[in-house]
């Protein structure tokens, strides 16, 4: 009867036999010592950026822990950008003028009571920008200046990461979203909801 130590040198005499390397099948090299001896230096940090942002941004005012970054333009995406083209020195002679230009923006911004009038954030001569508080200019493609100006508290968690989304990966340029790319500036409050995923407790 062949015991199992007898099998063990008869295929260890077969693979010496057939000509067949040991070191084939299992590699005393690791993927470190691979990586090492390859010609390209290997920089942890260098991930490449798999989807490059497509939409028009802007080098933003601000900057962060990490420096500059970029933000998503907003004029491009205003229907009725430039303001300038209707809100002229001419009188308005058209009925119900307001009602046929504005008659979709529902204004629920403000304190309860204590709502926010157009002019509160539009520039009530030089119409293509907007006014903060101290009467400055501010374009539409960084309005997060004016947002910033109440919402202090959000614009810094913004600046930081913590509060909206970035429009590229986690790699590569700083591209995050507007204000005004999730908030309505009209009504920028979200409806309450149930989350769009939900999780079972576990017991």
């Amino acid at each position: 009867m062949i015991n199992k130590r007898t099998i063990s040198i008869l295929f260890l005499l077969a693979i010496i036999g057939s000509g067949v390397s040991v070191s084939g099948y299992a590699s005393e090299k690791s993927f470190l010592d691979e990586v090492k001896m390859s010609e390209q230096e290997f920089d942890s940090r260098a991930v490449p950026l798999d989807q490059y942002v497509t939409e028009d941004t802007v080098l933003s005012r601000e900057s962060y822990q990490g420096g500059s970054f970029r933000v998503l333009a907003r004029k491009k995406l205003i229907g009725r950008y430039k303001c300038s083209s209707c809100h002229t020195s001419k009188p308005v002679t058209v009925n119900f003028g307001l009602e046929l230009t504005h008659g979709d923006v529902q204004l629920e911004h403000g304190s309860e009571g204590q709502a926010l009038t157009c002019i509160e954030c539009h520039h009530p001569v030089e119409r293509d920008y907007l006014e903060d508080k101290k009467g400055q200019k501010i374009d539409f493609d960084h309005s997060y200046q004016l947002c910033g100006q109440c919402h202090f508290r959000q614009k810094r968690d913004w600046l930081g990461g913590a509060h909206g989304k970035r429009a590229s990966n986690w790699a590569g340029e700083r591209v995050v979203f507007n204000c005004t790319t999730c908030h309505n500036p009209h009504s920028p409050r979200f409806e309450k909801r149930f989350p769009a995923t939900y999780s079972v407790p576990i017991d």
